[in-house]
């Protein structure tokens, strides 16, 4: 059974920073991928960034997070890290990963999830 868990929300200052991390369990091969959505009250999801477990080693960026944000991939923890810098009160969401065996692509489509940490940034 595939699991991911979620941790490192919490509150944050503008153009503070944050390390969220996705741990995976239940992969049997690193032919998966692990990606980051979010969703701000009253509105839709929305991805956020992705990276390939595997080789070679894609990842994806939302056009909202580019230059901010980096994803990066612990393939001996099964653990995925969102590295996110100089964050705006726009980034305030819950933010979820999600976990499939798909590549990392910008529609890829992903039927495990976590739970989900808040991200709070204030102004």
């Amino acid at each position: 059974e595939v699991q991911l868990v979620e941790s490192g929300g919490g509150l944050v200052q503008v153009g503070g920073s944050l390390r969220l991390s996705c741990a995976a369990s239940g992969f049997t091969s690193d032919a998966y991928a692990i990606a980051w959505f979010r969703q701000a009250p009253g509105k839709e999801r929305e991805g956020v960034s992705c990276i390939d477990a595997g080789w070679p080693r894609r990842s994806f960026y939302a056009d909202s997070v580019k230059g901010r944000f980096s994803i990066s991939m612990d393939n001996a923890k099964n653990t995925a890290y969102l590295q996110m810098s100089r964050l705006e009160p726009e980034g305030t969401a819950e933010y979820y990963c999600a976990a499939d065996f798909v590549r990392c692509a910008e529609y890829s489509v992903y039927r495990y999830w976590g739970q989900g940490t808040q991200v709070a940034v204030s102004s």
